[in-house]
Protein backbone atom coordinates (compact mmCIF):
# COMPACT_ATOMS: atom_id res chain seq x y z
CA UNK A 1 0.00 0.00 0.00
CA UNK A 2 1.35 3.56 -1.11
CA UNK A 3 2.07 5.59 2.12
CA UNK A 4 -0.81 8.71 2.22
CA UNK A 5 0.56 11.79 1.42
CA UNK A 6 1.93 14.25 3.55
CA UNK A 7 -0.31 17.05 4.53
CA UNK A 8 0.65 20.50 5.50
CA UNK A 9 -1.58 23.52 6.78
CA UNK A 10 -0.21 27.09 6.61
CA UNK A 11 -1.70 28.82 9.13
CA UNK A 12 -1.30 32.59 8.33
CA UNK A 13 -1.35 33.84 4.58
CA UNK A 14 1.03 36.20 4.80
CA UNK A 15 4.90 36.57 3.21
CA UNK A 16 6.24 33.65 5.67
CA UNK A 17 2.97 31.39 4.63
CA UNK A 18 2.88 32.12 1.44
CA UNK A 19 6.47 31.08 0.74
CA UNK A 20 6.37 27.85 2.68
CA UNK A 21 3.10 26.87 0.79
CA UNK A 22 4.69 27.93 -2.51
CA UNK A 23 7.99 25.83 -1.57
CA UNK A 24 6.24 22.29 -0.07
CA UNK A 25 3.85 22.61 -3.09
CA UNK A 26 6.91 22.33 -5.57
CA UNK A 27 8.04 19.24 -3.31
CA UNK A 28 4.73 17.67 -4.01
CA UNK A 29 3.35 17.69 -0.44
CA UNK A 30 -0.33 18.33 -0.23
CA UNK A 31 -0.71 22.15 1.29
CA UNK A 32 -4.10 23.84 2.12
CA UNK A 33 -3.42 28.12 3.15
CA UNK A 34 -5.53 29.13 6.29
CA UNK A 35 -6.13 32.61 5.02
CA UNK A 36 -9.37 35.21 5.77
CA UNK A 37 -10.48 38.23 4.21
CA UNK A 38 -9.36 39.92 1.40
CA UNK A 39 -6.51 37.82 1.36
CA UNK A 40 -8.66 34.44 1.20
CA UNK A 41 -10.78 36.39 -1.86
CA UNK A 42 -7.62 36.89 -3.47
CA UNK A 43 -5.96 33.55 -3.33
CA UNK A 44 -9.34 31.97 -4.29
CA UNK A 45 -10.41 34.13 -7.60
CA UNK A 46 -6.02 34.66 -8.93
CA UNK A 47 -4.10 32.12 -6.91
CA UNK A 48 -1.12 32.70 -5.04
CA UNK A 49 1.07 35.12 -7.34
CA UNK A 50 4.77 35.52 -7.06
CA UNK A 51 7.01 37.74 -8.58
CA UNK A 52 10.05 35.60 -10.18
CA UNK A 53 12.83 37.83 -11.34
CA UNK A 54 10.59 40.70 -12.45
CA UNK A 55 7.57 38.27 -13.99
CA UNK A 56 4.52 37.84 -11.87
CA UNK A 57 3.09 34.49 -11.81
CA UNK A 58 0.57 32.72 -10.67
CA UNK A 59 0.94 29.10 -9.05
CA UNK A 60 -2.79 27.51 -8.00
CA UNK A 61 -3.65 26.54 -3.94
CA UNK A 62 -5.77 25.43 -2.23
CA UNK A 63 -7.19 27.77 0.18
CA UNK A 64 -9.59 27.67 3.21
CA UNK A 65 -11.17 30.21 6.02
CA UNK A 66 -12.66 27.64 7.98
CA UNK A 67 -11.32 24.48 10.28
CA UNK A 68 -12.75 21.73 11.35
CA UNK A 69 -11.66 20.02 14.50
CA UNK A 70 -11.13 16.31 12.61
CA UNK A 71 -9.83 18.18 9.14
CA UNK A 72 -6.25 16.76 10.31
CA UNK A 73 -2.79 17.80 8.88
CA UNK A 74 0.75 15.81 9.91
CA UNK A 75 2.26 19.74 10.31
CA UNK A 76 0.14 22.92 10.95
CA UNK A 77 2.62 25.98 10.45
CA UNK A 78 1.67 29.06 12.52
CA UNK A 79 2.92 31.79 10.77
CA UNK A 80 1.74 34.97 12.25
CA UNK A 81 3.54 37.81 13.90
CA UNK A 82 4.11 37.20 17.91
CA UNK A 83 1.30 39.33 18.78
CA UNK A 84 -1.31 37.44 16.93
CA UNK A 85 0.26 34.03 17.77
CA UNK A 86 -1.67 33.64 20.94
CA UNK A 87 -5.21 33.98 19.47
CA UNK A 88 -3.95 31.60 16.33
CA UNK A 89 -3.46 28.99 18.57
CA UNK A 90 -6.70 29.44 20.56
CA UNK A 91 -8.14 28.99 16.89
CA UNK A 92 -6.18 25.38 16.74
CA UNK A 93 -6.48 24.41 20.44
CA UNK A 94 -9.69 21.60 19.38
CA UNK A 95 -8.14 20.83 16.21
CA UNK A 96 -6.95 17.09 16.01
CA UNK A 97 -3.91 17.74 14.39
CA UNK A 98 -0.41 15.90 16.05
CA UNK A 99 2.08 18.52 15.10
CA UNK A 100 1.49 22.53 15.67
CA UNK A 101 4.87 24.42 14.81
CA UNK A 102 5.01 28.08 15.62
CA UNK A 103 7.41 30.23 13.53
CA UNK A 104 7.82 33.30 14.86
CA UNK A 105 9.21 35.57 18.18
CA UNK A 106 8.98 33.97 21.54
CA UNK A 107 10.67 36.21 24.50
CA UNK A 108 9.36 34.55 27.50
CA UNK A 109 9.45 31.17 26.64
CA UNK A 110 6.72 28.62 25.93
CA UNK A 111 4.44 28.20 29.01
CA UNK A 112 1.84 29.83 28.12
CA UNK A 113 1.66 28.38 24.54
CA UNK A 114 1.90 24.89 26.07
CA UNK A 115 -1.41 25.71 28.07
CA UNK A 116 -2.92 26.26 25.39
CA UNK A 117 -2.27 23.61 22.55
CA UNK A 118 -0.13 21.20 24.55
CA UNK A 119 2.81 18.96 23.81
CA UNK A 120 1.92 19.43 20.04
CA UNK A 121 3.97 22.36 19.87
CA UNK A 122 7.25 22.38 18.09
CA UNK A 123 8.83 25.91 18.51
CA UNK A 124 10.73 27.09 14.91
CA UNK A 125 11.60 30.41 13.20
CA UNK A 126 11.52 31.24 9.56
CA UNK A 127 14.69 31.50 7.33
CA UNK A 128 13.69 33.86 4.85
CA UNK A 129 11.26 37.42 4.29
CA UNK A 130 9.91 40.30 1.92
CA UNK A 131 6.49 42.01 1.27
CA UNK A 132 3.23 41.29 0.03
CA UNK A 133 2.99 44.46 -2.51
CA UNK A 134 -0.86 44.76 -4.49
CA UNK A 135 -1.60 41.12 -3.78
CA UNK A 136 1.80 39.69 -5.16
CA UNK A 137 4.60 37.89 -2.40
CA UNK A 138 8.11 39.86 -3.07
CA UNK A 139 10.29 36.92 -1.65
CA UNK A 140 13.37 37.79 0.05
CA UNK A 141 15.92 34.89 0.70
CA UNK A 142 19.20 35.29 2.18
CA UNK A 143 22.33 33.21 1.87
CA UNK A 144 21.50 29.59 3.09
CA UNK A 145 24.73 30.22 4.99
CA UNK A 146 23.82 33.13 6.48
CA UNK A 147 19.81 32.13 7.38
CA UNK A 148 18.13 29.14 7.81
CA UNK A 149 14.66 27.78 9.52
CA UNK A 150 15.26 26.94 12.65
CA UNK A 151 13.17 23.83 15.12
CA UNK A 152 13.86 22.16 18.05
CA UNK A 153 12.26 20.60 20.53
CA UNK A 154 11.32 22.18 24.09
CA UNK A 155 13.73 19.52 25.62
CA UNK A 156 16.52 19.61 22.71
CA UNK A 157 15.68 15.88 21.86
CA UNK A 158 15.92 15.04 18.36
CA UNK A 159 12.84 12.91 18.00
CA UNK A 160 10.73 11.09 15.24
CA UNK A 161 8.74 14.69 14.49
CA UNK A 162 12.09 16.26 14.10
CA UNK A 163 13.39 13.46 11.69
CA UNK A 164 9.98 13.77 9.53
CA UNK A 165 10.39 17.84 9.38
CA UNK A 166 13.85 17.71 8.77
CA UNK A 167 12.51 15.09 5.60
CA UNK A 168 10.09 17.89 4.50
CA UNK A 169 12.59 20.59 4.49
CA UNK A 170 15.45 18.49 2.66
CA UNK A 171 12.51 17.56 -0.08
CA UNK A 172 11.29 21.47 -0.22
CA UNK A 173 15.02 22.16 -0.49
CA UNK A 174 14.81 24.72 2.51
CA UNK A 175 17.62 25.26 4.27
CA UNK A 176 17.34 24.05 8.03
CA UNK A 177 18.95 24.24 11.51
CA UNK A 178 18.16 21.61 14.19
CA UNK A 179 18.41 23.67 17.89
CA UNK A 180 18.96 22.42 21.14
CA UNK A 181 18.21 25.48 22.68
CA UNK A 182 14.88 27.02 21.01
CA UNK A 183 14.19 29.43 24.14
CA UNK A 184 17.89 30.82 24.06
CA UNK A 185 17.19 31.04 20.16
CA UNK A 186 13.92 33.00 19.94
CA UNK A 187 14.92 35.06 23.18
CA UNK A 188 18.18 36.55 21.52
CA UNK A 189 16.61 36.62 18.10
CA UNK A 190 13.61 38.81 19.98
CA UNK A 191 16.11 41.17 21.03
CA UNK A 192 17.77 41.76 17.66
CA UNK A 193 14.27 42.53 16.50
CA UNK A 194 13.69 44.54 19.79
CA UNK A 195 16.75 46.42 18.51
CA UNK A 196 16.29 46.83 14.58
CA UNK A 197 12.56 47.50 14.46
CA UNK A 198 12.80 49.65 17.39
CA UNK A 199 14.95 50.96 16.05
CA UNK A 200 13.00 51.87 12.76
CA UNK A 201 9.64 52.68 14.47
CA UNK A 202 9.98 53.26 17.59
CA UNK A 203 8.68 56.99 18.71
CA UNK A 204 7.79 57.60 14.93
CA UNK A 205 4.13 58.89 14.70
CA UNK A 206 4.66 58.80 10.91
CA UNK A 207 6.68 56.16 9.52
CA UNK A 208 9.07 57.63 6.92
CA UNK A 209 12.32 57.16 4.90
CA UNK A 210 14.33 59.75 6.06
CA UNK A 211 14.08 58.76 9.64
CA UNK A 212 16.44 54.96 9.23
CA UNK A 213 19.33 56.94 7.49
CA UNK A 214 20.96 58.81 10.26
CA UNK A 215 24.00 58.09 12.71
CA UNK A 216 21.35 58.88 16.07
CA UNK A 217 18.88 55.92 14.62
CA UNK A 218 22.27 53.50 14.45
CA UNK A 219 23.46 54.27 17.82
CA UNK A 220 20.01 53.78 19.46
CA UNK A 221 20.37 50.17 17.89
CA UNK A 222 23.55 49.75 19.25
CA UNK A 223 22.80 50.83 22.72
CA UNK A 224 19.49 48.98 22.55
CA UNK A 225 21.45 45.45 21.07
CA UNK A 226 24.15 45.45 23.81
CA UNK A 227 21.85 46.45 26.85
CA UNK A 228 19.74 43.30 26.23
CA UNK A 229 22.49 40.93 25.25
CA UNK A 230 23.78 41.82 28.70
CA UNK A 231 20.62 41.90 30.57
CA UNK A 232 19.85 38.02 28.87
CA UNK A 233 23.08 36.94 30.13
CA UNK A 234 22.54 38.39 32.84
CA UNK A 235 19.49 36.32 33.57
CA UNK A 236 21.21 32.79 32.89
CA UNK A 237 20.04 32.76 29.30
CA UNK A 238 22.19 31.50 26.71
CA UNK A 239 23.19 33.98 23.77
CA UNK A 240 22.22 32.06 20.51
CA UNK A 241 23.72 32.47 17.63
CA UNK A 242 27.06 32.10 19.88
CA UNK A 243 28.18 35.00 17.65
CA UNK A 244 25.89 37.56 19.52
CA UNK A 245 28.27 37.35 22.49
CA UNK A 246 30.59 39.56 20.80
CA UNK A 247 28.90 42.23 20.70
CA UNK A 248 28.68 43.74 23.92
CA UNK A 249 32.41 43.67 23.50
CA UNK A 250 32.39 45.50 20.23
CA UNK A 251 33.62 49.30 20.08
CA UNK A 252 30.00 50.92 19.64
CA UNK A 253 31.52 52.91 16.58
CA UNK A 254 31.96 49.60 14.81
CA UNK A 255 28.55 48.42 15.23
CA UNK A 256 27.23 52.05 14.09
CA UNK A 257 29.04 51.55 11.07
CA UNK A 258 27.31 48.64 10.62
CA UNK A 259 23.70 49.64 11.07
CA UNK A 260 24.07 52.71 9.23
CA UNK A 261 25.01 50.41 5.92
CA UNK A 262 22.21 48.11 6.80
CA UNK A 263 19.28 50.79 7.17
CA UNK A 264 20.35 52.28 3.47
CA UNK A 265 19.26 49.25 2.19
CA UNK A 266 16.63 48.19 -0.35
CA UNK A 267 15.63 46.16 2.62
CA UNK A 268 14.81 48.66 5.07
CA UNK A 269 12.83 50.96 2.26
CA UNK A 270 10.77 48.06 1.85
CA UNK A 271 10.37 47.71 5.91
CA UNK A 272 9.16 51.48 5.88
CA UNK A 273 6.35 50.89 3.79
CA UNK A 274 3.25 52.31 6.01
CA UNK A 275 1.37 48.79 6.63
CA UNK A 276 4.31 46.82 7.37
CA UNK A 277 5.71 49.43 9.24
CA UNK A 278 2.43 49.76 11.28
CA UNK A 279 2.08 46.04 12.29
CA UNK A 280 5.50 45.60 12.59
CA UNK A 281 5.58 48.34 15.24
CA UNK A 282 2.72 46.80 16.95
CA UNK A 283 4.59 43.50 17.35
CA UNK A 284 7.96 45.12 18.41
CA UNK A 285 6.00 46.63 21.18
CA UNK A 286 4.37 43.55 22.78
CA UNK A 287 7.74 42.13 21.86
CA UNK A 288 9.84 44.54 24.33
CA UNK A 289 7.13 44.66 27.12
CA UNK A 290 6.73 40.77 27.12
CA UNK A 291 10.55 40.66 27.34
CA UNK A 292 11.28 43.70 29.53
CA UNK A 293 8.56 41.39 31.91
CA UNK A 294 10.33 38.28 31.64
CA UNK A 295 13.97 39.37 32.32
CA UNK A 296 12.01 40.89 35.56
CA UNK A 297 10.92 37.79 36.33
CA UNK A 298 13.79 36.04 35.71
CA UNK A 299 15.82 38.49 38.20
CA UNK A 300 13.90 38.12 41.08
CA UNK A 301 11.87 41.27 40.40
Amino acid sequence: MAAQPVRILIFGAGVIGSIYAMKFMEAGYDVSLFARSDRFRRLQEKGLQYNDKGTVRTVPVKVIDTLENDDVYDFIFVTVRYDRAESALLALKDNQSPNIITMTNSPIGFSSWLGIVGDRLLPAFPGFGGQIKDGVLYARFMPKFLVATSFGEMNGAVTERIVKLSQVFQAAKLPYAIKKDMQAYLITHSVSDIALLGGLYSGNQEINSITPGTRKTARKITVTLKAYLRAIRKAGIAVDPPVFKIVPKLPSFMLDVLFIAWLRTNMVKDMMMPDYAYAANQEVVRLQNDLTEFLSMQNGG
